[in-house]
């Protein structure tokens, strides 16, 4: 066991975030943490590490538990470099190598004194070293940050100059080369396009140790955890199993809560009406009756009503249709200077398409939303729109928010045509009630900001939606509320997203865009998925005769080419065994007694040893460039 609490509880004044929670992570446990924003899944993390205290429970852990914490909110400022930044985890690993190195020169001179003491110090060294993957680390570095989307160019960039999305990257890759006992992940995903969400969710499924992920991401919990611990009205309930499991679990369980309690409710009412009958009877006997089943059901045990988690309530309707051509694009480039950040983007989209647009980070698709909304103009190409084509634009970065207004001002400078009591129902139905309409936008969180640009969204009635990352800072519930409404929408929707279960949902048209082109696929994102890893049978089905030929050529080609590889690294395999073998039958002649006599035949070890590790470092790299 990683990890138990019990009956932890948490207020803050006389509002209660925690009330009696439990869990226990067991050793390989990958557990997610899932529930409404401020429901105290962060809190929980934090009382877990200690950076805040706890009003009552117990935490029990092994003493010696290393505990990674990769957290939402980074403050993260250094001169030194992104690689060098990771390389001081190695720091021990790096101090031991120099060790070697100056204990190899000291074994080397010819006037060493103490050349026994020194020969056993080099080889439990050496050992150590080898049993720790000392000769590794920097393919660690290098692997794990291009998984998580940093380039080689990279590499060298300080700390301090990263935006805030780069940093959070940073921060995560190094808590996995920490490779901690038990890894708590708040959020780890944000700023993750969807090649390195993919990279990550593979690290995580074959991490040894146990983990605690707070995520919003639904695909990516279905791809890593094996429990879901789901924390809502201040309580935590297990569920074994994905996301995908504790939904259908879920469901059944407020399904039969509310029947347990309907029933209940029933038989209430039921014995309310003979026990009225009994004392309207007047007789003795049966008032005694009535009374004692009146003591019975004071004593029953009350099931509490199911709780309804309050929900937006989002309905797109466009004012009017567009024509069926929405909207055209034609050999678009885009460049800054030198700098090329796309060309020969060309597509079509049709009234009722439902289109996600995905791609790795920095490849352009907001820069296209900006071309396509005019906020900036294209180097080359052209965009054309059909006939009554209307735009509602989601922005990711929620520019269209001005942070000195107040919610309601928001809203109603944008619609002046509204009475007061409109626009409190408007509000109302995206849960800004009360005192809360009149709260400044740039204090808000990202999810209520989200809420503010959805409301502004829908009361503007469009027929096309450019939806820039629209469930970036929602929870769960909220997301699924946005489906459902971008479900029933009549319109036409373009969404940037790398929420692969909301472009599953809600999509029927992927787009996947490169630096030079875009390419088009007739279904979800599943379904993009399936067709970029299309097997030769389907091939068969959907392709002419010539296309087969020259595809079933390449296809062999590629089979060569991977033979060769696979032939390739397995001699590399082999190689790196043998010189590891050598390498220890070196360290094994100069830990002998005899060898102390011979200082030439030291140094020639000595020497060989030197070149043996430096040409099996030269193969780790090239291994490690097979396995990315």
């Amino acid at each position: 066991m990683l990890l138990s609490i019990s009956n932890i509880k948490k207020s803050y004044i006389t509002d209660p975030v925690l009330d009696g929670v439990s869990l226990i992570v067991e050793e390989h446990d990958k557990v997610g943490l899932i529930g409404n924003n401020g429901s105290g899944k962060t809190t929980l993390f934090n009382i877990i590490t200690g950076e805040i205290s706890k009003d009552d429970g117990d935490i029990f852990m092994p003493k010696d538990l290393k505990i990674g914490y990769l957290k939402q909110q980074l403050h993260i400022e250094s001169e030194e470099s992104i690689y060098k930044d990771c390389e001081n985890i190695f720091v021990d690993l790096i101090n031991m190598e120099k060790n070697l190195r100056k204990l190899e020169h000291e074994i080397a001179d010819p006037n060493c004194k103490n050349l026994e003491n020194l020969m056993n110090k080099y080889g439990k060294l050496q050992e150590e070293f080898q049993e720790r993957e000392g000769y590794s680390y920097p393919s660690k570095i290098r692997g794990t940050l291009i998984g998580l989307g940093f380039k080689e160019e990279d590499f060298e960039k300080k700390v301090k100059e990263l935006s805030g999305g780069q940093k959070s990257r940073l921060a995560l890759a190094k808590l996995l080369l920490e490779e901690p006992d038990l890894m708590l992940l708040d959020e780890p995903t944000n700023h993750l396009d969807i090649n390195a969400i993919s990279w990550l969710e593979k690290y995580l499924k074959d991490f040894k140790g146990g983990l605690i992920l707070i995520s919003h991401d639904r695909y990516f919990l279905n791809n890593v955890v094996n429990k879901i611990a789901l924390l809502e009205y201040h309580k935590l309930t297990i569920f074994k199993g994905n996301y995908s499991s504790y939904a259908k679990e879920r469901k059944k369980q407020i399904e039969l809560l509310k029947k347990q309690y309907e029933d209940q409710q029933k038989e209430i009412k039921r014995q309310e009406a003979v026990i009225e009958r009994y004392l309207g009877l007047g007789r003795e006997r049966f008032i005694r009756q009535g009374k004692s089943r009146q003591k019975l059901l004071d004593k029953m045990k009350k099931l509490p009503p199911p709780q309804e988690v309050k929900k937006t309530q989002i309905r797109f309707a466009p004012k009017y249709e567009s024509g069926r051509e929405v909207l055209k694009a034609t050999d678009l480039e885009k460049a800054y200077d030198d700098n090329l950040i796309f060309q020969n983007i060309n597509f079509m989209v049709y009234k009722k398409d439902k289109v996600g647009i995905i791609g790795p980070n920095g490849v352009g698709k907001s820069t296209l939303f900006k071309i396509i909304t005019e906020k900036l103009e294209a180097t080359s190409g052209s965009v054309e729109f059909g006939s009554n084509v209307n735009i509602a634009y989601f922005d990711q970065e929620m520019e269209n928010l001005s942070d000195e207004k107040t919610i309601i001002d928001e809203i109603w400078d944008e619609y002046p045509t509204l009475d007061h009591f409109q626009i409190r129902r408007y509000l109302a139905q995206f849960l800004f009630v009360g005192d809360d309409i009149f709260k400044i936008i740039g204090d808000l969180s990202g999810g209520e900001k989200g809420r503010v640009s959805l409301l502004k969204i829908m009361l503007r009635g469009a027929n096309l939606l450019l939806l820039d990352e629209p469930t970036n800072h929602l929870d769960i519930d909220s997301k699924e509320i946005l489906e459902e409404a971008l479900n029933i929408y009549d319109g036409t929707i373009i969404s940037i997203s790398h929420d692969r279960y909301f472009l599953n949902s809600t999509c029927n048209k992927i787009f996947a865009m490169s630096k030079n082109s875009i390419d088009e696929y007739l279904g979800n994102y599943d379904y993009y998925l399936e067709k970029t890893t299309i097997t030769e049978e389907e091939d068969e089905e959907i392709i002419s005769k010539t296309e087969l030929d020259n595809i079933k050529k390449l296809k062999r080609q590629d089979r060569l080419k991977k033979k060769k590889e696979r032939e390739e690294k397995e001699k590399l395999e082999k190689d790196i065994h043998n010189i590891e073998e050598n390498i220890k039958k070196i360290d094994l002649e100069l830990s002998s007694p005899e060898i102390y006599e011979n200082l030439e035949k030291v140094h020639e070890l000595s020497d060989k040893r030197d070149a043996l590790n430096i040409e099996l470092e030269e193969l780790y790299e090239i291994w490690f460039s097979f396995e990315e």
